[in-house]
């Protein structure tokens, strides 16, 4: 989508609380994205119920159960360790041989190809709850039916519009290593293989149809479903709710939401994470879990990785919020 010289002008007198200048530019996606985007989104939700049905009297299989929690673990770590904090940020740097795999481990997730995600993530770190940002939820502004309208677009919503972030601009170390464009190119062989393993291994495991079945659904849609919601909901969820102890760039609302922190893998830290984007660590502070930030220590530990950008206490105090202005700035909002 191109933007014109008059909505570029807007954009640099935005005020933090209006709507967006292009807010009601509403130009759909092709078909195809739609289509896809749409399947992506709906077919977890049928599986769902079907899993439901066939679960009936039966109960939850403690294999479905172990396929899907190893599986949200792998894939999960490839996007939040690999996906962001390695290759979005640099806040550490890894074996190639790691990179690759962390590369392949975040694309089964199904949250995109690691070319275009790396490009839209850095993107909402150039422009964050202002004009620019491909999924705030202030695109509408501050007033309560803004507030919802921008929480369905930052969750979902900005997926089904053409907003495209060019690679060539927010990319272009990516483009320039075939090890990510070759990763990037099998992004579809890699969803495949996401949702073919869980059902080889419950076959495998059960000897029968049956648990491959409830392998595929629970361990294989069900799984993509809760791991991309989870990401969504750090886009939408941890703009909104939450605290905001240190202090980020004007506008950025950006807040630490504690519930999604265990499912997260540590992301949900996000006001930290934008403090300090290039910080290898997110919750920061005592008694804040971060599995990904554990698992760059362990690489670390093992020697696979180095140059860890690990939390600086001084600076980190610097930027804290007295706890009396966090709560104004809450209020404000």
């Amino acid at each position: 989508m191109t933007i014109s010289k008059q909505t570029a002008e807007r954009r640099q007198d935005y005020d933090g609380a209006s709507p967006f200048p292009e807010a009601e530019e509403h130009v759909p996606a092709g078909r195809l994205q739609v289509g896809l985007t749409g399947a992506i989104v709906v077919a977890p939700f049928l599986a769902l119920g079907v899993a439901i049905f066939l679960m009936w009297g039966r109960g939850f299989t403690l294999t479905d159960l172990l396929l899907a929690v190893v599986l949200y673990t792998v894939t999960g770590l490839g996007v939040t360790v690999g996906f962001h904090r390695l290759l979005t940020h640099a806040s550490f740097t890894a074996r190639p041989w790691l990179r690759v795999a962390l590369a392949v481990a975040g694309s089964m997730g199904f949250q995109g190809n690691v070319i275009d995600w790396v490009a839209v993530h850095r993107r909402h770190h150039a422009f964050t709850d202002r004009p620019g940002d491909p999924h705030s939820p202030y695109r509408y502004g501050t007033g309560l039916r803004g507030q919802f309208r921008g929480l369905a677009h930052a969750h979902l919503g900005w997926l089904f519009i053409d907003d495209q972030t060019p690679a060539q601009r927010y990319v272009p170390d990516l483009l320039d290593d075939p090890a990510m464009t070759r990763v990037a190119r099998a992004f579809p062989a890699l969803c495949a293989l996401s949702l073919a393993l869980p059902f080889l291994a419950g076959w495998a495991i059960t000897g029968t149809l049956y648990g491959a079945l409830t392998a595929f659904l629970w361990a294989g849609l069900i799984r993509v479903a809760l791991l991309q919601h989870v990401t969504w909901s750090v886009n939408s969820l941890c703009h909104v709710l939450g605290n905001r102890p240190f202090k980020t760039r004007r506008h950025d609302r950006s807040t630490n939401l504690w519930p999604l922190a265990l499912l997260s893998f540590g992301e949900s830290w996000h006001n930290g994470h934008h403090s300090e984007p290039s910080c290898a660590r997110h919750g920061v502070d005592r008694g804040q879990l971060d599995p990904s930030a554990a698992v760059i220590g362990l690489f670390e530990r093992l020697g696979w990785v180095s140059n860890v950008h690990w939390p600086d206490q001084e600076r980190l105090e610097r930027r804290r919020v007295p706890r009396r202005e966090q709560a104004r700035a809450l209020a404000g909002d």
